[in-house]
């Protein structure tokens, strides 16, 4: 049985950013295969961290990812980690202590390394934010996010049956969907 960890990032504070969060609610309330933990991490890159390091076979992370796309575009990636060290970005800023107040799934995967854990497969399910800072203070998030949240789950749940069949994932940019032609992978 494959062990897939699902982790919802972001700051339900800032608008937008709350997506990862939204989206793991939404994933926790439907049935889920047994090895499948669906967890919201907010903030907290340390317990990110910790738990990536429970032995998972792959990890899914769903955050805002802002790359310039039409708001609320999902994105799919798969980043490459350890391929060339000379431009492995989990060694740039090792130095740096994590923020246990803010998440930045970098720097949790450069905690990881550095406490000798390495992370198997990585996702990235993400979403383009169109507000990440609300004038009026309420916080939720902005309705063309909010829409692209059921979409986001239906990825996921794709992602999860790929990943446990030993499918390939098949990745898109803004097409909402996994049955797109393939992206190409981020170096981190």
């Amino acid at each position: 049985m494959k062990r897939i960890l699902v982790a919802g990032i972001g700051n339900i504070f800032f608008g937008d950013d709350a997506f990862g969060c939204e989206v793991a609610a939404e994933l926790a309330k439907r049935p889920l295969p047994d090895g499948v933990t669906v967890r919201d991490f907010g903030i907290r890159s340390y317990d990110l961290a910790y738990a990536i390091m429970d032995d998972y076979d792959a990890t899914i992370l769903i955050d805002a990812s802002p790359r310039g796309e039409t708001p609320g575009t999902i994105y799919l990636i798969q980043p490459e980690i350890n391929i060339d060290p000379a431009k492995n970005k989990l060694d740039e800023g090792i130095d740096e202590v994590v923020n246990a107040h803010s998440m930045n799934p970098v720097r949790a995967l450069q905690l990881v390394r550095s406490l000798g854990g390495k992370p198997r497969e990585v996702y990235v399910v993400g979403c383009e934010p169109a507000v990440l800072e609300r004038e009026d203070g309420e916080m939720r998030l902005s309705a063309i996010v909010r829409a692209a949240v059921t979409p986001a789950v239906e990825m996921i749940e794709k992602l999860i049956a790929d990943l446990r069949a030993g499918r390939s994932a098949k990745f898109s940019a803004g097409k909402n969907s996994c049955d797109q032609t393939s992206q190409p992978s981020e170096i981190i």
